[in-house]
């Protein structure tokens, strides 16, 4: 078992997840590059962690299509996250209630969708402008965030 997760009912394809408390995490340069398209949704999920997580070595971020470091940094802070940025550091602390924002996502299909599932977790309504961009890399991505959040909406 992975803490909250656990195996499906086909242990070789199918994982359980659970609801479960985020702790803080740190993610150290050399982890970074394994995850460089999903650092934007891994720090929103450090805004529901309990304690500072820090995301270091992020400068490839800014090399994307938009500079992602600063537009994680942006799209957080406006969902009024409570974070710090420095050099290629993020620092975010958690657990803080999110509030709706209007959102810019630069282009970006991964801020977009990052701001996408923020707004699931908001207070009030989202609105993020220009999202067409997220069928760049996910074309069905607001039909299946609309099917698999529809009954978990408070």
């Amino acid at each position: 078992e992975l803490g909250p997760l656990r195996p499906g009912p086909e242990p070789s394809r199918d994982i359980v997840a659970a609801p479960a408390r985020l702790r803080a995490a740190n993610i150290s340069p050399d982890e970074v590059p394994d995850l460089i398209d999903e650092l934007p949704l891994l720090a929103l999920a450090a805004t529901q962690a309990e304690g500072t997580s820090r995301f270091r070595g992020l400068g490839e971020l800014r090399r994307k299509e938009s500079d992602r470091l600063s537009g994680t940094k942006e799209l957080l802070g406006r969902f009024g996250a409570r974070l710090r940025a420095r050099g290629d550091e993020l620092s975010i602390t958690g657990p803080t209630p999110l509030i709706a924002a209007r959102i810019d996502p630069r282009a970006d299909h991964r801020l977009a969708m990052t701001a996408a599932v923020a707004g699931l977790i908001a207070r009030g309504e989202t609105i993020i402008e220009h999202a067409e961009c997220i069928a760049k890399s996910y074309p069905s991505f607001g039909a299946t965030l609309s099917e698999t959040s529809e009954t978990r909406r408070p």
